[in-house]
């Protein structure tokens, strides 16, 4: 019999031991797929594969994603692409098209328009700006300076690389 007020996570809202186990299990898989996207990031991945090497459905591992992590796996999965395609913008040796191909973006549209939304201006404006704003700044303090922002914040972080 049920105690009323009692449901799957026991009596006074307390995580009953399977349900604990199940919850660190999700968390342990997420975690890995966590870092295979860190890993692997150029390599070309999409969620459903993702979610078949955890044994998830795309839509379960997309969930339960957005709900430890804040944002789903393909807009973690283009944060690390834009990231590391600051780094490759600021030594400036390739185009924004090499960039774009070696962080693993098949679409210079798409990562262009990706680019701009997280960091507040195209790829090839970044570039010149990094450039020209970073002489003389150890490259930790540029790293940190100029980290993708979400969720449409970016203007601050233009202000700071102006």
């Amino acid at each position: 019999m049920r105690v009323v007020g009692q449901g799957r996570h026991g009596a006074a809202g307390r995580v009953t031991g399977a349900a604990q186990e199940r919850r660190l299990r999700d968390l342990a898989l997420l975690r890995r797929v966590r870092d295979r996207i860190d890993r692997d990031y150029a390599q070309p991945l999409d969620v459903a594969a993702l979610a078949r090497d955890v044994h998830m459905s795309a839509g379960h591992l997309s969930r339960r994603f957005r709900l430890a992590y804040g944002e789903s796996p393909y807009s973690y999965l283009m944060t690390r692409r834009i990231e590391r395609a600051m780094a490759l913008l600021r030594r400036g040796d390739l185009s924004v098209t090499e960039v774009c191909f070696a962080v693993g973006c098949s679409s210079l549209g798409t990562f262009s328009t990706r680019f701009t939304e997280l960091v507040g201006m195209p790829p090839s404006v970044y570039r010149r700006r990094a450039a020209q704003s970073a002489a003389g700044l150890p490259a930790c303090v540029v790293k940190r300076v100029g980290r993708p922002v979400r969720n449409r914040e970016a203007r601050g972080v233009v202000a700071l690389l102006a």
